[in-house]
């Protein structure tokens, strides 16, 4: 099962210093194949979002993400981006700067949208109990939606112990994607 970190401010800071260090280390320890960059208050999140691409470029079989930005992703020669579920429209403008695109989704019908639009993967969450996210979807709704599409879907949402993984490893998921189990 694939993994795939997103970093947090509170977590990583906005010292690019001290950012750069967390994350190496986050990703020496975890190895994680997918990390995406978010941080919606930084003031210079251009700047650290450089020092991202560039720690995740250390790592062979890292794939970096920047949330919401296709100019940005593009320019900084990332990976692909992260667009939020009122994005899901602009995953063709993406995919034309041959980006790799993932999509925050909630509902079926979100993911399959991604899919049509041609999105390479796309979260759904949320799966478990997460501060602030809404009631959990839980595991028998994840795998009725993996019945029904083909995309790749990574569970997000209240990841954060090896119970939650075992969980997940006993559906068909592509991989799990966590700000709290990396920390």
């Amino acid at each position: 099962m694939k993994k795939y970190l997103i970093t947090t401010r509170e977590f990583y800071t906005d010292t690019p210093a001290v950012f750069r260090s967390i994350l190496h280390e986050q990703l020496r320890e975890y190895l994680p194949e997918y990390v995406l960059y978010r941080d919606k208050s930084n003031p210079n999140y251009d700047i650290q979002a450089s020092h991202f691409v560039e720690v995740c470029n250390q790592f062979e079989n890292t794939k970096s993400f920047i949330h919401q930005d296709i100019n940005l992703a593009y320019r900084l020669k990332s990976t692909g981006v992260h667009l939020t579920s009122k994005q899901i429209d602009l995953i063709p403008q993406a995919k034309n700067k041959n980006l790799e695109v993932i999509v925050s989704t909630h509902t079926k019908d979100e993911v399959l949208k991604a899919q049509k639009l041609g999105a390479d993967a796309v979260t759904y969450s949320p799966i478990f109990a997460s501060p602030n996210k809404g009631k959990p979807k839980g595991v028998d709704d994840l795998k009725e939606l993996l019945k029904n599409t083909t995309i790749k879907v990574f569970a997000l949402g209240g990841v954060v112990d090896l119970e939650h993984i075992e969980l997940l490893e006993k559906t068909k998921v592509y991989g799990f994607a966590s700000i709290r189990y990396f920390q």
